[in-house]
């Protein structure tokens, strides 16, 4: 190739990086994802980022400011890919008793699939949340998942097929706790009790335990044993 078309196909790649930046910013995050969740806020460098993705150094600073920044931005990006696909179940329009038992499924292998976003909160909490208290927009998208939450659980006690007097937040905190666990602790549990715990018909058990743990602290205790069986989500 001569110096000629290097010139030409460099001044191609730039003026697509300014077309679409969009695209750009999406390929620096999904990086950056990657680098935080296995490295750090503290061990994650601008310079391995830029190298592994389509933009240069200075572009990264030019869209993002600065590393703690591209955290940031990071931490929302995650937390907003969750919750979109959240919204995407249609709790609203599923009985009260499906769109739990859906939600429950969904939050599980969500996080099974997704052990970077895992470890990035797992990152954030060694920073007592510093940097997640300063996103708005995480607040706004953790807030309209309690809402959705707390209208599955309201028809429910409403239908009669959800006990009264449960706090739709601490449901929330249970369905986390028991998937954040899977992921969290995966190997050291693994190796503790020499157990595949990764295995995908364990994965499955496991789905299938933590369901039936939450459907039976939600439903009346006579109704716990006649509660119907809740096909398992597409």
């Amino acid at each position: 190739m001569t110096a000629k078309s290097n010139a030409s196909s460099s001044s191609s790649l730039r003026r697509g990086r300014k077309n679409d930046p969009e695209s750009v910013q999406a390929d620096i995050l999904a990086v950056a994802t990657r680098e935080f969740s296995e490295k750090g806020l503290s061990g994650a460098r601008i310079d391995e980022i830029a190298e592994k993705t389509r933009a240069s150094k200075r572009m990264i600073y030019y869209y993002f400011k600065d590393k703690e920044t591209l955290y940031l931005h990071t931490l929302e990006a995650a937390y907003q890919k969750v919750r979109l696909q959240e919204a995407e179940l249609q709790l609203n329009h599923l009985a009260p008793i499906e769109a739990l038992s859906r939600l429950v499924r969904f939050t599980f292998c969500h996080h099974a699939k997704n052990p970077d976003f895992i470890r990035l909160v797992m990152i954030e909490n060694i920073h007592h949340g510093r940097y997640l208290a300063q996103s708005k927009l995480i607040q706004s998208l953790n807030a309209g998942v309690i809402d959705a939450l707390t209208n599955v659980y309201n028809r429910g006690v409403e239908e009669g097929c959800f006990r009264e007097g449960l706090d739709p937040r601490e449901l929330h905190w249970l369905i986390s706790a028991l998937s954040f666990f899977n992921v969290s602790n995966q190997h050291t549990f693994s190796r503790i009790f020499d157990w595949k715990q990764a295995a995908p018909e364990n994965q499955r058990k496991l789905e299938d335990h933590v369901t039936d743990m939450v459907m039976r602290y939600v439903v009346p205790d006579d109704a716990a044993i006649a509660k119907p069986q809740i096909a398992k989500p597409e």
